[in-house]
């Protein structure tokens, strides 16, 4: 179609459209919309808190959503859905990333931690970090508390401990909208302080 053409055609559509008609047989831009493609699953086997799950995705699914929705571990929390909150935190590979943004159908073999799978043993014994959340009062609402033990706990092993200004540099991409910051630091240099992660 030439310039000339499309400009005629949009021109006599757009003037016919506003008095209410429309030039029989020809669409409005003279373009066919493309016919929608099937979404694509995939397979993706994974352990998660130590537990092997091969499952079948749509290739869209997030981390996320695959923790939520399918193997119904929802300590992880949908926050942002943007990777701008941290609620969502998670350890692949011992490696702190955000599910919303991980695509589930990219991690073949990986090997996940969740805030369910976090904790040593079955008896009721609590991780290092979440002892130290409770000991530092480091929630309110609770809402964010998972995305930040998962990641104090990234934090620790990476290293990022060696003061209170290194921690919440490193946290940072964790929010708390209850304003829990000083005390989350606390926790966190607590369970460091005792090398535990």
């Amino acid at each position: 179609m030439s310039r000339r053409t499309f400009i005629a055609t949009t021109t006599a559509a757009g003037g016919a459209a506003a008095s209410g008609g429309l030039i029989p047989g020809l669409s409005p831009l003279a373009i066919e919309p493309a016919e929608a493609a099937a979404p694509v699953s995939g397979r993706v086997s994974l352990a998660v808190n130590g537990e092997r799950h091969t499952v079948t995705v749509d290739n869209r699914t997030s981390l996320l959503d695959l923790l939520r929705e399918q193997l119904g571990l929802t300590g992880t929390k949908k926050g942002c859905d943007a990777g701008a909150c941290g609620a969502c935190t998670v350890l692949v590979d011992d490696r702190r990333v955000n599910a919303c943004l991980t695509l589930a159908v990219r991690l073949e073999g990986a090997g996940i931690t969740t805030i369910e799978g976090l904790a040593p043993g079955e008896d009721d014994e609590l991780h290092p970090l979440q002892q130290s959340f409770i000991e530092q009062d480091a929630f309110q609402c609770g809402y964010c508390t998972p995305g930040q033990i998962m990641s104090g706990v990234g934090c620790i092993r990476e290293g990022h401990t060696g003061s209170r200004e290194e921690i919440r540099e490193w946290m940072s991409g964790n929010i708390c909208r209850c304003g829990c910051y000083v005390k989350i630091v606390n926790a966190v240099a607590q369970a460091a302080r005792k090398g535990s992660a």
